[in-house]
């Protein structure tokens, strides 16, 4: 949607146009950029310290690449102040067009007045989209905020500054919203030079790690580097629009979640983040969320990982690097440059009260140094699994064994009335029901003669063929099961130096161990017609036990009902659908070992 038409400027007195902007907000930026490129002054003015005239020039040079400026507050027992400059401030953004078109900057902040601390309490900038710059200006200057002596002593001092400036000369003046009215007040009258200080502190540029830009910025670097893209646009190009690209944030998300984890974000879940940012934002009296915002949605709306991945998407900034040659580079946090910030927690697995005393100083997960670099570390020449997740999937498979067990002998259950014999115990439920018989009923169980024995579990029937890897493995020791599935490719998603990630799409289980054939390959199980039917062909060959278990969201072809019976074999079928959620979406994940020695080190890779 385009801006409706704005009315004529009531912000020029003489040669100077004053441009209210809003700190660290993307439609102020632009905005501005446009109005600088549109009136072509001789000269800008910005309400920034002259102090860090300097810092501030060459952090703007350095621009898409991020700065921070360092610097220790003298007043305030020598704490120290950074001062992050990104492409989405305005002030920032009216140096850096200053300097393309080649107008001089002037730093209208007296180093010898104290800034007044002033809340910053503006209606959403994103308004500006639809009303224009200049009504959003006029309707906040109904109700400003009002004076303070050092709202006031600080607008005398710039006031100071301008009525220095070539009067001859357009002056385009950079000022916050909430110091506009009392600078207007202040150039009514001519002022007195502002007192000179006594010492001033020594800034310092830094470069600001790439992991750390999302904490320590005012809009998030997704959505700046989607600014940094759009500002060379022509003036009467689109605006930057913050709804799609938190649309473009979260859809970039969900398929960084799908690569991690082998799930995907469903349509309900991505209406329901929707809804859920435009509530949190309205409680904020906001039209749109914020990362903050963003990211509690995703948590509470899928879970952890998804909001784990929607940060990271967020904090995406290629312009920004690691090291530089000419400034120390800093991995600071979003408390040593803001005040009351708000924390959110993330789990990217099930807390175990043990691991909660782990070292705080250890990172969750490590991560290549070059691109490309544990690709070249695979050898290939063989592959094994990962043992913790060896014993996860024996215990849950023992688990569905018991619970397909437990799930048809409750089906196989029948109530009556006590006559001779209370059989298998008093059925309370249906003694109540029928008080009023006066008689008491009973349970009489028909126990399944038989065990349990191979397991089937069908996350995926795969009829897009998106499961391409197929292999069996044994049974290292008598207590593992030989194990044949179906997945994604592991190492076309490495974690680790021969460390694969791949998603289950199905797999089979049988013990004992060492007897299982490739049966990808095996004829015998040619009459399948999908790659679930030839685990299940291969399950009730294999079973040395008469119930094979057969976990899945639909039940097998009848048929497969008539094989069992051929070969004395029984299918107990397992819903999906009864299953946690939760507990079967950390299953799908298998990772693949080039080797066993990659065993040793895979702890440090696999989360």
């Amino acid at each position: 949607m385009r801006p409706t038409p704005e009315p004529p400027s009531i912000l020029r007195r003489g040669n100077l146009t004053y441009l209210p902007a809003v700190p660290g907000r993307l439609e102020f930026a632009s905005a501005i950029r446009r109005r600088l490129l549109e009136q072509r002054p001789a000269a800008v003015a910005v309400e920034l310290p002259v102090f860090l005239e300097e810092a501030y020039l060459e952090a703007a040079a350095r621009l898409p690449e991020m700065s921070v400026i360092l610097y220790e507050d003298v007043a305030a027992d020598d704490t120290a102040i950074y001062l992050p400059v990104e492409p989405c401030d305005p002030f920032v953004e009216a140096i850096r067009t200053a300097l393309e078109m080649g107008v001089p900057v002037m730093f209208l902040e007296a180093d010898g007045v104290a800034r007044p601390h002033v809340a910053s309490s503006y209606p959403d900038p994103y308004s500006i989209r639809h009303i224009g710059l200049d009504r959003y200006v006029e309707a906040y200057r109904l109700r400003p905020q009002p004076p303070t002596p050092g709202m006031e002593a600080h607008a005398a001092a710039m006031a100071w500054k301008l009525q220095g400036a070539d009067p001859f000369a357009p002056v385009a003046a950079v000022v916050s919203l909430n110091m506009l009215n009392p600078l207007l007040d202040a150039m009514e009258t001519p002022q007195e030079a502002p007192p000179a200080p006594r010492t001033l502190p020594e800034p310092r540029l830094l470069n600001p790690h790439p992991e750390c830009l999302a904490e320590i910025t005012t809009e998030y670097p997704y959505l700046q580097e989607r600014y940094e893209r759009e500002r060379l646009m022509p003036a009467d190009g689109p605006l930057t629009d913050r709804p799609r690209v938190q649309l473009d944030l979260l859809r970039d998300a969900a398929r960084a979640y799908e690569l991690n984890t082998g799930e995907s974000v469903a349509s309900w879940q991505r209406l329901a983040i929707a809804r859920y940012t435009r509530n949190l934002a309205s409680i904020s009296g906001e039209l749109t969320a914020g990362l903050f915002d963003i990211v509690v949605a995703a948590r509470g709306i899928v879970d952890d990982n998804f909001a784990w991945d929607a940060w990271e998407t967020a904090n995406r900034y290629p312009a920004q690097k690691d090291n530089s040659d000419t400034l120390e580079t800093v991995n600071l946090s979003g408390e040593e440059v803001w005040l009351n910030t708000r924390k959110l927690r993330l789990r990217r697995r099930d807390p175990r009260p043990k691991r909660m005393f782990r070292p705080r100083g250890l990172k969750p997960r490590k991560k290549e140094r070059v691109p490309g670099e544990w690709a070249r570390q695979t050898e290939g020449n063989a592959i094994c699994s990962y043992p913790p997740e060896d014993i996860a999937i024996e215990n849950y498979g023992k688990f569905l064994q018991k619970k397909a067990k437990t799930m048809l002998s409750e089906e196989r259950v029948r109530v009556e009335p006590f006559l001779t014999s209370i059989f298998d115990g008093i059925d309370l439920r249906e003694t109540i029901r029928n008080w009023h018989e006066g008689r008491i009923w009973v349970r009489k169980l028909d126990r399944l003669a038989g065990e349990t024995g191979a397991l089937v579990v069908v996350f995926d029937e795969d009829k897009e063929d998106k499961y391409t890897y197929l292999t069996t493995w044994l049974g290292e020791h008598q207590n593992e099961s030989d194990m044949a599935f179906y997945s994604t490719q592991p190492f076309e998603h490495l974690v680790g130096p021969g460390i694969g990630r791949a998603e289950y799409g199905g797999f089979l289980m049988t013990l004992p161990p060492r007897r299982l054939f490739d049966i990808w390959v095996d004829p015998d199980y040619d009459f399948a017609e999908s790659k679930p039917e030839r685990l299940l062909l291969a399950a009730l060959d294999y079973s040395v036990h008469r119930f094979v278990v057969y976990v899945a969201r639909k039940p097998p072809r009848s048929i497969f009902r008539t094989i069992a019976a051929r070969m004395d074999r029984r299918i107990l079928y397992l819903p999906m659908g009864a299953l946690a959620p939760d507990k079967i979406k950390r299953l799908r994940v298998v990772h693949v070992l080039d080797g066993y020695e990659r065993r040793a080190l895979a702890r440090d890779f696999i989360w």
